[in-house]
């Protein structure tokens, strides 16, 4: 019995590619000041290679919280104290919330998902203002029980405190929830929690390979799931 359904945000609520590529290549500017062979090795430090854009799966880019990049980039050689790339890089990371592109129309997905009764929230490693800016923008807000940025207490993934928070929020018990997610930090998440079920998509910087161990399932994107979820709600 499946009862609620925990999205991450970023590759999976939203196409990372077409939403997160020119945002790296923003905070890569900011972490390097403006040098740009240095902004290149940032990049490929914190796993994005500056020609193609790819991203190594569950790298620093793909899966990391804000405050993680920041120390990553500070590692890799920027002169920017951790603290101001954290603060810089949240306010980045939430006004891309105005330009992300999302997997489908993200309101009447959704929709159609509260209308069937299951509890629903996101959980990301970005800040909780940019998951509600998100929301906001695509209309689906409205639905949400429950919202988890790496910022609110609930800890950070893969730890499992961000599902065990959802749970508390819905009354359900983590064997009722689905965690839905892009790389495997949401995937171990799930399991960390002993949710109910793991479900991989192929919107974000994961493949089948990198993914196939910690998921139950592997679907293209988000859409696929309310084709999966009637089978085991009602099982």
């Amino acid at each position: 019995m499946i009862k609620g359904i925990l999205f991450d945000k970023d590759g999976t609520l939203l196409d990372y590619d077409a939403s997160w590529l020119p945002v790296n290549r923003e905070l890569a500017r900011i972490a390097a000041q403006g040098d740009a062979a240095l902004a290149d090795r940032l990049l490929v430090a914190c796993g994005m290679d500056p020609v193609t854009g790819h991203i190594v799966p569950d790298s620093l880019l793909a899966a990391g919280n804000t405050r993680q990049i920041a120390d990553g980039l500070v590692a890799a050689g920027s002169e920017v104290s951790a603290e101001e790339l954290t603060r810089r890089l949240d306010d980045l990371f939430s006004n891309a919330a105005e330009f992300s592109v999302p997997v489908t129309d993200l309101a009447g997905f959704f929709a159609r998902l509260h209308a069937r009764g299951f509890k629903l929230g996101v959980a990301s490693s970005d800040n909780e203002r940019s998951i509600r800016r998100t929301a906001s923008r695509f209309g689906f807000a409205d639905y949400l029980d429950y919202v988890a940025g790496y910022d609110s207490g609930f800890g950070v993934k893969p730890e499992a405190g961000m599902v065990l928070g959802f749970c508390a929020a819905t009354g359900l018990d983590p064997a009722e929830v689905a965690v839905v997610g892009d790389n495997n930090h949401d995937l171990h998440m799930g399991r960390n929690a002993s949710a109910g079920l793991t479900v991989a998509v192929l919107t974000g910087t994961g493949s089948p390979e990198s993914l196939a161990a910690a998921s139950d399932h592997c679907l293209n994107d988000i859409t696929e799931l309310e084709g999966l979820l009637p089978d085991l709600q009602f099982a």
